[in-house]
């Protein structure tokens, strides 16, 4: 093996290493949308892939609240949804957001967002897709993820102007 071969082999993995991630891929990680990567985590299907996903978003809301999100590749994004959640079941309704992921969860987004940071699985589904799979997503890594997306989400305190001393 010569050094052009090595250099080669540098250059390639330097450019698989600094290829973008997928926006949609199974597990949790910082969300790659644009302008999220700081406050928001993204938990993915085992069966994703860029045409076809199911993701919940935990994110730190411009208001520093904590929101849940689903994100989807099928139109309808709004509405109820059904979920189990370690052998429990529930429904939430997404409803509209200003956020990239298509709708929020509101009613009882505290009662969920502990079972995604404690729990084991979450199944879901669309009301509409009654006769559909649900979608597999795992927890393991979700409390890791959210505790560091949200680490940072709280107000910012704007730097105080230091005080002259008198006769300065």
């Amino acid at each position: 093996m010569g050094p052009h071969r090595t250099r080669e082999g540098i250059i390639l993995a330097l450019a698989i290493a600094a290829s973008p991630v997928a926006a949609q891929q199974a597990g949790w990680q910082y969300s790659p949308l644009p302008g999220e990567g700081d406050r928001a985590t993204l938990g993915c299907d085992r069966d994703a892939t860029p045409q076809s996903y199911t993701c919940l978003a935990v994110r730190c809301e411009d208001d520093f609240s904590v929101g849940i999100h689903v994100h989807t590749s099928r139109p309808d994004k709004l509405g109820a949804w059904q979920m189990t959640l370690d052998r429990e079941n529930a429904s939430f309704t997404a409803e509209a957001s200003e956020a990239p992921y298509g709708g929020r969860f509101v009613e009882r987004a505290e009662w969920l967002l502990e079972r995604i940071r404690q729990g084991t699985f979450i199944y879901l589904r669309h009301e509409n897709d009654q006769y559909g799979s649900f979608a597999y997503i795992g927890l393991d890594g979700s409390l890791y993820a959210i505790n560091q997306a949200l680490a940072f989400c709280a107000p910012r305190v704007p730097q105080a102007e230091p005080i002259a001393e008198p006769g300065v």
